[in-house]
């Protein structure tokens, strides 16, 4: 039996607007078979370079023609939908007629592109509807009157490792049952509807009818559909009758698989999770990347034994055959060309790197029918007979009678899934006739069918309901008319049956009712219920008049657009001409307080809020549960800024986090939940309120299984940053920090010292001070923090306090973590912590981190599980939150606090920080001031005679050149005295004569009472260097008036106005 290769093709999409919006830029390249793709962080890199059976440049290059049609432009390379499935659709096709079963499965991260391929927008079809529609016309060409044809068309979708049949709208509790047939091996879908069809327009209306039905259950089920699987299957038989005239079957199965989004959870939070396990949302294309690697090893010749692992889960059962099995296979993946979506889509294309070395075995399944039917009969009837007695278990010698009990039921179970299996294939080989019946009961049933086309006209005329999906392949699937005078909106569980029946989170019996005169439509929500509806986003409290594209969301996921084809000149001008679900979704979010412009916004804030767009909705709808299952919790979606952020550097470019708070309504407990683990907890609240709808006493599920359930945790009370900059001038710090929340709302202070030291951490004295950072290059340093006193405001909070902070200059790849010990039973703990460190050699990193970087000091509070207060215990989740919202500013200046209200903080004591190293500087300032007044004093009390220059000039060089290094201090005095002596031996009569000059240093001035001495402010930090400057001028004859102050290189402290403000005072001899 040859052996031939998966083949595999890909293809990129052109930018969408998020994208366009974000500046985006291209990463992908290619050129014949061959793809390259540009790692952006690193672009003078060689890019990464695959080769596949065909590279499709979809990106641009296109026009669209007069009938909707995306065509290539002259001389471009893009590849239309047409020239896809010519490559691929065809090959399907032509390896049916030849009685191949065939595969095609598209692979990609969400919005990539997989269902344009596959099933295309608009006029631009995609392979499964050109490929249906090419069969027929084949089929339609045939002249030999001894073959007949038979097509059936059956479409399933696996979500969470659920079957659901898309053509039945009812499914049993867990979906459908995978089984495998014990004789030939392969799985099948016990009970899975298969539709016989006669032509392209019905398999067209029934691909409508699964879309639609898919649209309701993501809807009612909360499902997204980004995560499930949708797999199309055409069964086409061929009958041909020989000259004998007995028949022979040649049968093909073809499997049009698109796979749900491939991007990877969010590992960040979610790998923590205690309930990380219980979710089966990405089980089957983890489980599917396992068999293309098994597969793929296994093609390589590996001697070692390899199990290919299809029963790991549903999808990878299905798709047995495709995958190393009797089919011949293609796979198209699907590449996104921005460079923000680098990791997944080189993810993506090492994955279909995989599979194109994997190797199928297909056979022509061609049997004659007489035999098969035989053959079948009498393996019933064995079954049957075997059935009826009970059977022979071997081996059963010493086995307990409940053993045997068991073994026999498991033996039942078997040959009952045999005789469904054989009864089943002896219906697919019915006679001409009873075909033909089965053939006209579908076709009567699928003309009863609404497609999107018979409803066409009304849509000109009436005014209706449209449905919104995150999905653009399930929006405007769902149409509701409003052409009578009254609509009621409500459950299918309410009498009367509403007009428009919902199901789902918040969806009340009656919900709302809509009215029609005229054709101007009004809502109002039904009397006496607590419905929740939203209109363009606000809240729904009282009738309504609906204008032309308004937004209405009825409970947490039902989004509708009404159209009023009369009343079109109603709508909003500014609204876009096509409103989809991510306009809606940024109309909630923008009137909940967050901005959805990204006008100016990084590349890390864009992100930031994509995510917050995306994790809405979810919220809400997590919301809704909670009060629906009254589990007394609150969810919201909270931004945490680099300040805020546990180990995060505020001086760094780390952006803004998103992430889920989950609220304890009753003792006020809090959880912070990063997005990966909050969608994990998601699927799994889906999944327990599916078993809610269900029946299932939710009452025996364990807290620890629960996933609204979390053990108490210590949490981050706040941060208090500590700025450095004094450190630079070997000066100390001490302050009462303020501890901020996420918000940026206080909620205490912290008492922190930060001291220069040696290395047992004996503080420095004055005398280590510098002017000049630099001066500490290439020498050891030491300091010594101090964590004190910390009072915080909230009391739920003194059940035990401790400060963290992160070691700075830590060589390890984590950084070190230091921490105070755990104070109990106090709002205002004495820490009494201390910790030295060092820097064997002070290098220019250091100095940049002491003036820009900080120590963050986490401050955590521990929780507990308490009693709640009485009255609380009585209250609903509902109730509850309505309560804890009345206590809230819903102002939105408090939302933008939580984006930017730490930073704000964290400015503040950065400028605290500042003003106080400015007033250590001064300090240190005024003891130079103090030492020349005394040195002045000093020469003011001598007799003339006394008084000789050379002293005196040595001592006020001394004491205005003096950091605070004694060694240098002296060095300096010692170079000043050669050179003065140098000058001296020179010119012995430079200096008498300069002695009586007139000229007068700025500091020194007369009084009308010659001799005696007064203090005076002045408020000139450069004064104090005027002595020195002084001498130099007896020295070189030069005129103080002329110059300019001297500062010593340092920043002068300036008052808002401009003028000087260090406070300065100087030596004056009147």
């Amino acid at each position: 039996m040859p052996e031939e290769g998966v083949k595999v093709a890909v293809r990129v999409r052109p930018f969408n607007q998020r994208e366009k919006d974000r500046k985006a830029h291209l990463m992908i390249k290619m050129s014949g078979q061959m793809t390259s793709i540009t790692n952006p962080e690193t672009p003078s890199e060689e890019p990464k370079k695959f080769s596949f059976d065909y590279s499709y440049w979809s990106h641009d290059g296109m026009v669209e023609s007069s009938a909707g049609v995306f065509e290539p432009t002259p001389g471009s390379n893009y590849a239309s939908q047409r020239k896809v499935f010519e490559d691929l659709g065809q090959g399907v096709l032509d390896n049916a007629f030849e009685g191949y079963n065939c595969s095609l499965f598209a692979y990609g991260q969400t919005g990539s592109g997989k269902s344009y391929s596959m099933v295309g927008y608009g006029a631009n079809r995609g392979i499964v509807p050109i490929t249906c529609d090419e069969l027929f016309k084949t089929m339609s060409t045939n002249e030999n009157t001894n073959k007949r044809f038979e097509v059936t068309f059956s479409m399933l979708e696996i979500y969470n490792e659920q079957v659901r049949d898309l053509l039945s709208r009812e499914n049993p509790k867990g979906g459908l049952q995978v089984r495998q047939n014990p004789k030939l091996g392969y799985f099948y879908v016990e009970g899975l509807k298969k539709v016989p069809v006669g032509s392209y327009v019905e398999i067209e209306k029934r691909m409508d009818q699964g879309t639609a039905n898919r649209t309701v259950a993501s809807t009612n089920m909360n499902a997204t559909s980004s995560r499930a699987h949708t797999v199309v299957s055409i069964t086409f038989d061929q009958i041909i009758k020989n000259e004998s005239g007995s028949e022979t079957k040649k049968s093909s199965v073809m499997n049009l698989v698109d796979l749900a989004g491939s991007e990877r959870a969010d590992s960040t939070g979610a790998t923590g999770d205690r309930l990380k396990e219980g979710a089966n949302i990405n089980k089957s294309l983890s489980a599917l990347g396992n068999v293309i690697s098994a597969l793929a090893d296994l093609s390589t010749g590996s001697k070692k034994k390899i199990v290919v692992p299809y029963r790991d889960s549903v999808l990878t059962k299905l798709l047995q055959n495709a995958l190393g099995g009797n089919s011949k296979t293609i796979m198209i993946a699907a590449l996104s060309p921005a460079d923000i979506n680098y990791d997944e889509t080189l993810s993506t294309l090492r994955y279909a790197d995989r599979a194109k070395k994997i190797k199928n075995k297909a056979v022509i399944n061609e049997n004659p029918m007489d035999k098969l039917i035989r053959e079948l009969k009498e393996e019933n009837d064995r079954l049957k007979k075997a059935m009826e007695s009970g059977g022979m278990i071997e081996g059963s010698a010493g086995m307990s009678p409940e053993e045997l009990e068991r073994m026999k039921k498991e033996m039942e179970e078997q040959i009952r899934a045999q005789l469904m299996a054989n009864q089943a294939m002896l219906s697919e080989n019915d006679s001409k006739e009873d075909w033909d019946a089965k053939l006209r009961a579908a076709q009567s049933e699928t003309d009863e069918l609404k497609g999107v086309g018979s409803q066409s006209t009304r849509r000109s005329k009436d005014p209706y309901l449209i449905n919104l999906n995150e999905d653009p392949m399930l929006s405007g699937v769902i149409c509701h008319f409003l052409d009578s005078d009254k609509t009621t909106v409500g459950r299918k569980d309410a009498k009367p049956l509403p007009d428009v029946c919902l199901s789902g989170l918040s969806i009340q019996k009656l919900h709302a009712i809509i009215t029609n005169k005229n054709g101007n439509i009004e809502i109002s929500p039904a009397p006496g219920s607590a419905s929740k509806t939203k209109v363009n986003g606000l809240p729904l409290s009282d009738t309504k008049v609906l204008s032309h594209k308004d937004r209405i969301l009825f409970g947490s996921n039902h989004m509708y657009v009404i159209m009023n084809p009369k009343m079109t000149d109603t709508a909003d001008k500014n609204l876009p001409n096509t409103i989809d679900w991510d306009f809606a979704q940024k109309e909630i979010a923008e009137i909940k307080g967050f901005a959805t412009h990204s006008l100016g916004l990084t590349k890390d804030q864009m992100i930031a809020q994509e995510q917050v767009l995306e994790m809405l909705p979810m919220v809400s709808e997590v919301n809704a549960v909670s009060e629906e299952l009254d589990k007394r919790k609150s969810f919201e979606v909270v931004l945490i800024s680099a300040a805020a952020q546990e180990g995060v550097d505020v001086s760094s470019n780390n952006g803004t986090r998103v992430m889920v708070k989950m609220t304890n309504l009753l003792n006020s407990n809090t959880w912070l939940w990063q997005r990966g683990k909050f969608l994990n907890r998601r699927y799994l609240i889906q999944d327990l309120y599916q078993r809610f709808l269900d029946g299932d006493d939710l009452s025996k599920v364990s807290k620890e299984e629960d996933p609204f359930w979390e053990p108490p945790e210590e949490v981050l009370i706040g941060t208090a940053n500590a700025f450095l900059q004094s450190l630079s001038y070997a000066l100390d710090f001490e302050d009462q920090l303020m501890i901020t929340d996420y918000k940026g709302q206080e909620e205490g202070t912290l008492a922190v010292t930060v001291t220069p030291c040696d290395a047992k951490g004996k503080p420095a004295d004055e005398e280590t001070f510098v002017e000049d950072p630099t001066e500490q290059l290439n020498k050891p340093f030491y300091f010594k923090v101090v964590v004190g006193k910390a009072e915080i405001n909230k009391s739920r909070f003194s059940r035990g306090i401790r400060v963290q902070f992160a070691l700075p200059f830590s060589n390890k790849k984590e950084p070190e973590v230091v921490q105070t010990q755990v104070m109990k039973n106090t709002l205002s703990p004495e820490f009494k912590f201390s910790k030295v460190l060092s820097i064997n050699k002070v290098q220019k990193k250091h100095l940049e981190f002491f003036d820009h970087g900080c120590l963050t000091f986490y401050v955590f509070g521990m929780q507990e599980d308490t009693l709640p207060e009485p009255n609380l215990s009585k209250l609903t989740t509902k109730e509850l939150r309505q309560r804890n919202n009345m206590k809230e500013n819903a102002d939105t200046t408090v939302r933008r606090k939580t984006l930017f209200g730490n930073d704000i903080a964290s400015d503040q004591s950065h400028l605290k920080a500042e003003v106080v190293l400015l007033q250590r500087k001064h300090d240190r300032l005024v003891q130079k001031e103090r030492r020349i007044q005394e040195i002045c004093k000093e020469w003011e009390k001598k007799q003339e005679s006394e008084r000789q220059f050379d002293p005196f000039y040595r001592a006020v060089s001394a004491a205005a050149f003096s950091t605070g290094t004694r060694l240098k201090t002296r060095v300096q005095m010692l170079n000043q005295m050669l050179r003065l002596q140098k000058a001296v031996k020179k010119d012995d009569t430079s200096v008498s004569p300069q002695l009586n000059s007139p000229v007068v240093p700025p500091i020194l001035r007369t009084s009308a009472a010659p001799g005696s001495i007064s203090r005076q402010k002045t408020m000139d930090p450069s004064i104090v260097l005027q002595g020195q400057k002084f001498v130099r001028s007896l020295k070189t004859g030069s005129d103080l008036s002329n110059n300019k102050p001297a500062g010593g290189g340092m920043k002068r402290p300036t008052s808002a106005g401009g003028n000087r403000s260090d406070g300065s005072k100087a030596c004056v001899i009147q």
